[in-house]
């Protein structure tokens, strides 16, 4: 298991080769990639918040929580911090097990989390100013299937 809080940019595609890279038993990896989307149209950046330490522990101890609930190889999260542009990437998940249906279902379970759960404040900044990016009754939904 690996948990990156960072504020540089992280290569995907290099970062998916290495997981879980020589590990004979896994039959599946399934990964996303959250990019920076302009939803408005004016977006300028983003700047994201968190507090370290805390942050680290909370995407830990969900992570050991997936590893529970599904029978996992590895897991990956990666979540940036710090200003970012649209097309940027913001987070990764990814995680690897014999079977499909435990990749999927952890892979899922982690992104509901992240979107929903985990320690990070979000401000988009436009041309008129900035605002700070509320959470969604569609995410909270998404996150109490896993109850």
């Amino acid at each position: 298991m690996r948990v990156l809080v960072q504020e540089a940019l992280f290569d995907a595609g290099a970062e998916l080769n290495a997981f879980a890279k020589g590990d004979t038993d896994i039959g599946a990896v399934v990964s996303f990639t959250g990019v920076t989307r302009d939803v408005s149209g004016g977006l300028s950046r983003m700047l994201i918040e968190h507090y370290p330490g805390m942050t680290e522990r909370a995407l830990t101890q969900i992570c050991e929580e997936a590893q529970t609930r599904w029978s996992l190889a590895d897991v990956l999260v990666i979540h940036r911090f710090g200003t970012m542009e649209p097309g940027d990437n913001i987070m990764m998940v990814a995680t690897a097990s014999r079977h499909r249906a435990d990749a999927f279902a952890a892979a899922e379970f982690l992104m509901d989390y992240l979107k929903s759960r985990a320690p990070f404040w979000k401000k988009e900044i436009t041309a008129d100013g900035s605002e700070w990016v509320a959470a969604k009754d569609s995410d909270e939904d998404a996150l109490d299937r896993w109850s």
